[in-house]
């Protein structure tokens, strides 16, 4: 009896066991998770929902980005990605980060978008969808007062030229021949420049104005200007998924452009209105 009643206790403990565990498995089918809620959701959608518009951006590169006296965040980026977030119904959180590391981040998911003056070019149009131009620049050709050696980007074979890792200007130095220093910021190649440490630097018309502004007996001078205008747009990985975003991004982008927003913060950083092709 003894043994015959363990057998029978032990066959009823299995099926009580058996009928839980397909309990538990009817109730996770009958409520996914909230994270397979959110897989389903695309890249805007998870933005609303999360309530914040993530955006990577460099932090010292003015007039874009960077930190006024009282060590806050402004630049035409900065308030160009609040505007955006706002007319999303979300708040912008702002992450700086060095130049090289932006789009990875973009990459990782670590920032949504990337603001940073970001101009479209071939290679990256491969990799990234870019919304509407919110601006238009120029590149210069940066050297000291005295140099007489260099007066168009074709003199740049053979010279040293100092650049932000991995940006545009980089390239186009390497393009012309230069060996080109990796340095992190419009300062510091100004500065390498004065220095005599390399012969030039590539750069926004509209970044070394605004230094030039704020610095007017700076031995500098801008030896080149391409022909080429530069547009500025805001990346974003390429896929269905951000589909909806860039629609949104770019219907925001032509709001602030018809009420005005864009010029006026164009106007207060650069001094002039950059918003149309010049």
């Amino acid at each position: 009896m003894t043994h015959n009643f363990r057998l029978l206790m032990k066959f009823g403990l299995g099926l009580f066991l058996a009928g839980s565990a397909s309990l538990m498995l009817v109730g996770c089918d009958k409520a996914p998770s909230r994270n397979s809620v959110s897989a389903s959701q695309d890249h805007l959608a998870r933005i609303k929902s999360s309530g914040e518009l993530k955006v990577g951006l460099e932090g010292d590169w003015q007039p874009f980005s960077f930190h006024n006296e009282k060590d806050q965040l402004v630049g035409y980026d900065v308030e160009v990605a609040q505007n955006l977030a706002k007319k999303l119904g979300v708040k912008a959180k702002i992450v700086e980060g060095p130049w090289d590391g932006l789009f990875a981040g973009m990459d990782t998911g670590r920032y949504d978008l990337v603001i940073n003056g970001v101009d479209v070019t071939p290679d990256r149009a491969k990799t990234y969808d870019f919304s509407t131009p919110y601006a238009y620049d120029r590149t210069v050709l940066i050297t000291r007062s005295d140099n007489n050696d260099i007066h168009s980007f074709n003199d740049l074979k053979g010279k040293t030229t100092a650049n932000s890792i991995g940006s545009t200007y980089q390239e186009i130095g390497e393009k012309y021949g230069a060996k080109v220093s990796g340095v992190d910021t419009l300062a510091e190649t100004l500065q390498m420049v004065k220095n005599k440490q390399v012969q030039a630097t590539i750069n926004a018309s509209t970044s070394y104005g605004d230094y030039m502004k704020h610095r007017p007996d700076e031995p500098l001078k801008i030896a080149a200007t391409m022909d080429k205008v530069t547009e500025y747009a805001i990346p974003m990985k390429k896929g269905e998924d951000n589909a909806s975003l860039k629609k949104a991004i770019d219907n925001a982008l032509q709001e602030m452009k018809n009420d005005g927003t864009l010029s006026k913060l164009s106007v207060k950083y650069f001094g002039a209105d950059l918003t149309k092709p010049n």
